[in-house]
């Protein structure tokens, strides 16, 4: 398994290699992180909910490309602004579970601020 870490290296690598760490200002991965995002929403724009379950052969392949595209961009703009991305989704998930207990989120999409208030037994 890679590492968060070794893949930043990798995209680290490949960037310099081309001297393209001038163009990449947080500003400029940032509009090509949505772009990307842009892409990958266009794969599934028109497919109806039961369609996107079940990608065809070409379909899953432009997936797989356009999700590495974008996590390439995400690991590029981490590394730029110095941000432990393993330490960041650690530490959102932590905030994520106590603004989403589990007996009050399990099964149901509301947002946590419209969660029923859990009443302390007495």
């Amino acid at each position: 398994m890679t590492s968060i870490e070794e893949l930043q290296a990798a995209v680290r690598a490949f960037t310099d290699e081309r001297d393209w760490g001038q163009f990449h200002t947080p500003k400029n991965l940032i509009m090509a992180l949505t772009g990307e995002v842009g892409e990958l929403a266009e794969i599934f724009q028109w497919l109806t909910a039961e369609e996107a379950t079940r990608l065809d052969a070409h379909q899953h392949q432009h997936t797989s490309d356009e999700l590495a595209d974008v996590l390439i961009y995400l690991l590029r703009l981490a590394d730029v602004l110095d941000i432990d991305l393993s330490r960041a989704v650690q530490d959102k998930l932590a905030a994520n579970g106590r603004k989403y207990p589990v007996a009050q989120a399990r099964g149901n999409a509301t947002k946590y601020t419209e969660l029923p208030v859990q009443k302390d037994a007495d």
